[in-house]
């Protein structure tokens, strides 16, 4: 926490002190430039003159100051905008800055005036810085809050999810849930019994034959005895006809 506080003041002083310095240079008033400097909305106007009409001293000057300029905003800023879309927010910003400042410029200080080259070498610039220093530092402060636990400015607290009512299917399975352990007892012990039920079923004698058995089984036997006693009936009378028959010859 307290390495993160240090960081970020000596990046907010550098940037005041950038704001002093970039105010110094471009809101200072040239009044011998008032009849030479005018307005140019055109991209690329400025830049074809200095090649043209200025010494290669002179145009690396003029070229080289404004890309310096946006040098600084490509170094401080990615202290204090968010990580997503860093490099992108960056650049943006630097151009907006630029454009206020050229705006001032061209409205209130006199001997200047408002140039679309200026912004873009500024912009130019503050991506030079950013891609060979800024990143890397900015890259590396970030990743030291994050592995200390307390998260950089620019940290994006995820949104809290609504949460939803359960639906009917749900809440049918959480009853089926609850009610579980309830059953499940009863269920034990009316197991428990139907066992008991069946050991002692097993272990009992088997009942003897039922009445319309036995009366069968009498049927059955005093049938038999018939057949045989008219059997031996037939038998007896064959022999007592042919001991007559034998008697009156």
């Amino acid at each position: 926490m307290l390495v993160r506080g240090a960081v970020l003041t000596v990046v907010l002083l550098g940037l005041v002190a950038f704001s002093v310095l970039l105010a110094k240079v471009t809101l200072t008033p040239s009044p011998a430039s008032e009849d030479l400097v005018t307005a140019n909305l055109r991209p690329g106007r400025s830049l074809r003159q200095y090649a043209e009409d200025y010494t290669f001293l002179a145009a690396c000057k003029q070229a080289g100051g404004n890309l310096l300029l946006g040098v600084p905003f490509g170094l401080l800023l990615p202290f204090f905008v968010p990580r997503r879309l860093r490099m992108i927010r960056t650049t943006l910003l630097t151009a907006v800055a630029m454009a206020v400042v050229e705006l001032i410029q061209g409205a209130l200080v006199e001997g200047r005036a408002f140039d679309v080259d200026d912004v873009i070498l500024n912009t130019a610039g503050a991506l030079l810085g950013y891609f060979v220093l800024g990143r890397r530092i900015s890259h590396r402060y970030y990743t030291y809050t994050d592995a200390s636990g307390s998260p950089g400015p620019s940290a994006e607290k995820p949104e809290a999810e609504p949460k939803r009512a359960p639906g009917p299917a749900a809440r049918t399975k959480a009853a089926a849930t609850k009610a579980a352990p309830t059953k499940a007892a009863p269920t034990k012990a009316a197991r428990a019994k139907a066992a008991r039920t069946k050991a002692g079923q097993r272990d009992r004698p088997k009942p003897a034959a039922s009445a319309p058995a036995q009366k069968r089984g009498t049927r059955t036997g005093r049938t038999d005895g018939a057949a045989s006693g008219g059997r031996r009936a037939t038998g007896s009378g064959a022999v007592r006809s042919l001991l007559d028959r034998l008697r009156g010859r």
